[in-house]
C-alpha cells in the first residue's frame, strides 16, 4: 500500500527523473525538506502530503497559476465545461471563442491555432513559419523548451544553450542531422543578431525570441529585429510563454508597441489547465493547413473553458498591475536587505518574474534561505513569480521571516559557519541526474 511517507520514494523509481518538470524537483530547493508533492493548494497557500500548510512566495505553479490556485471562476467554468463533456466527437465552441478573444486582444494577428503545453505551441509556430517561408534554419534567443528543433543548437555545442535560462542542456536523443539548423544570439545585442542573420539569411526560415524575460530590451533592440525580419520577409516568433499576460493584457509586446508574426502563450493563459495558442498573421498561419498539425486532446474543451475565464477576469481585474505592484514590492525588499546586510546579492527579472542570486556560495546560501523560510512555513527560493491571490499581509509575512533569515546568512558568512547549519543535501540548480 503506498502512503504519503514513500510517495518521494516511489516517485524516484518510477518516473524518470523524478518529476514531468525540472523545476518543480526538490533537489533544484532542498533535496530532503522541499515537499515533493501536495494535497491541496488554494489561494496562495500550499499543503503537502502530511497536510502541512504553507505559505507559497515562490514560483506559482511555476509561473502558470497567475490568479492564484483554484481560482473560483475558472474553476467554475472548467466544472460547467466537464458537466457539459469536455470531449466529443464534434469541435468545442470554446476553442472558437478564445481564438477569436486572443485575436481582439491582438488586432495585428488574424488567426489561432491550440495545443496544450508551451512547449508543443512553440514547435508548431516553427513548423508554420517554416511551411512559410521553405526554409530550415532557425535563430532564437532565449529559453524555448525541450523539443528536438531547439535542443538542436547543443549538437554542434554544449554550451550554446547556456545563457539561455538553462545551462547544460543535454542533446542527447535529438537526431545528429540537426546539427547547424538552430543559432542562438544574444538578447539585447543587435551585433549578435545582425551576424548570424547575415550568414544565414539565404537559408533562414524563422526569428524566435522572447520579448522580455530577466532584463528590458534596450531601446532600438527589438525594433531592429522586427525592421530586419520584415524587410526581408523571414516569420518572427515571439516567446511569450512566461511574459504572456504578465505586463499586459495579452502579450508583452504589446507594451512596446511592436507586432511580430506569430506569438506563443501558454503558462498564466490558463492559470494552470493545459492550454497553449499559437496565433498569428494569415498569410502565415494558413499555412499550418498546409502542414499536418493535429491532435486528439487539442480538441478538448476544458483548456478553452479556463483560458477564457482566466483571460477576462484578467482584464477586468487588472490583474497585470498588481502583479507589477507586488513583484517591485519584493525586488525593493530584496534590495534593502543587500544594502543591510551585505550580502552580494544580484537582483534581475521583471516584477512579475522577479529574480536574486548571492554572487558567492549561492548555492549554500541558497539552501539555507530555503531550509529557514520551511521551517517557517513559508515556500521561498529564489525566485519570486506573484499571483493575483497574494495581498500586503502575504508580502509582510515574507518580508518579516526572511529578513531574519537573511541577517543569519550574512552573520554565518562572516563566521564561516554557513555550511554547518545546512541539514540537507546541497541544492542543484540546473539540468542534472537525479539521484
Amino acid at each position: 500500500m503506498v502512503n504519503n511517507n514513500n510517495i518521494s520514494s516511489l516517485a524516484k523509481e518510477r518516473i524518470p527523473g523524478f518529476s514531468q518538470l525540472l523545476s518543480k524537483r526538490p533537489d533544484q530547493f532542498s533535496r530532503e525538506f522541499w515537499p515533493s508533492h501536495y494535497k491541496k493548494a488554494k489561494g496562495t497557500f500550499v499543503w503537502d502530503l502530511d497536510g502541512q500548510k504553507y505559505l507559497d512566495m515562490s514560483i506559482s505553479g511555476i509561473g502558470a497559476n497567475v490568479l492564484g490556485y483554484s481560482d473560483k471562476e475558472v474553476n467554475s467554468a472548467v466544472k460547467k465545461a466537464i458537466e457539459d463533456g469536455s470531449s466529443s466527437s464534434l469541435n468545442p465552441r470554446e476553442e472558437v471563442l478564445l481564438a477569436d478573444k486572443l485575436c481582439k486582444l491582438h488586432p495585428w494577428a488574424d488567426m489561432a491555432r491550440f495545443s496544450r503545453s508551451g512547449g508543443e505551441a512553440v514547435s508548431i509556430a516553427v513548423r508554420i513559419a517554416r511551411a512559410y517561408s521553405n526554409k530550415d534554419k532557425v535563430l532564437f534567443c532565449g529559453y524555448h523548451g525541450w523539443q528536438d528543433w531547439y535542443l538542436a543548437a547543443n549538437i554542434s555545442s554544449t554550451s550554446n544553450l547556456d545563457e539561455h535560462l538553462l545551462p547544460s542542456l543535454t542533446s542527447l536523443g535529438v537526431p545528429r542531422a540537426l546539427k547547424d539548423t538552430a543559432f542562438p544570439f544574444s538578447y539585447n545585442n543587435i551585433k549578435s543578431f545582425k551576424e548570424l542573420f547575415k550568414k544565414y539569411k539565404k537559408s533562414l526560415g524563422a526569428v524566435v525570441m522572447e520579448p522580455i524575460r530577466s532584463e528590458d530590451p534596450t531601446p532600438g533592440f527589438l525594433e531592429e529585429i522586427v525592421a530586419t525580419c520584415k524587410e526581408s520577409n523571414i516569420p518572427l516568433i515571439f516567446d511569450e510563454i512566461s511574459s504572456g499576460f504578465r505586463i499586459a493584457n495579452g502579450g508583452s509586446h504589446m507594451k512596446f508597441g511592436l507586432n511580430p508574426d506569430l506569438a506563443v502563450f501558454a503558462k498564466a493563459m490558463g492559470n494552470g489547465f493545459p492550454i497553449s495558442a499559437v496565433i498569428g498573421k494569415k498569410e502565415i498561419m494558413q499555412y499550418a493547413e498546409e502542414s499536418f498539425i493535429s491532435s486528439t486532446n487539442w480538441t478538448e474543451r476544458v483548456g478553452s473553458a479556463a483560458a477564457i475565464a482566466c483571460i477576462e477576469k484578467f482584464v477586468e481585474k487588472d490583474v497585470s498591475r498588481k502583479l507589477l505592484f507586488l513583484g517591485k514590492n519584493m525586488q525593493d525588499f530584496w534590495f534593502k536587505m543587500n544594502t543591510t546586510y551585505n550580502l552580494g546579492l544580484e537582483i534581475t527579472g521583471i516584477y512579475p518574474l522577479s529574480y536574486f542570486s548571492f554572487k558567492t556560495s549561492n548555492n549554500l546560501k541558497k539552501t539555507y534561505f530555503v531550509e529557514q523560510m520551511l521551517e517557517k512555513n513559508i515556500l521561498s527560493s529564489t525566485r519570486y513569480y506573484p499571483n493575483f491571490a497574494q495581498s500586503n499581509s502575504h508580502l509582510d509575512s515574507y518580508f518579516t521571516q526572511a529578513e531574519k533569515v537573511f541577517f543569519d546568512i550574512s552573520k554565518l558568512t562572516k563566521s564561516g559557519n554557513l555550511r554547518n547549519k545546512i541539514k540537507g543535501t546541497i541544492s542543484k540548480p540546473g539540468f542534472k541526474r537525479f539521484a
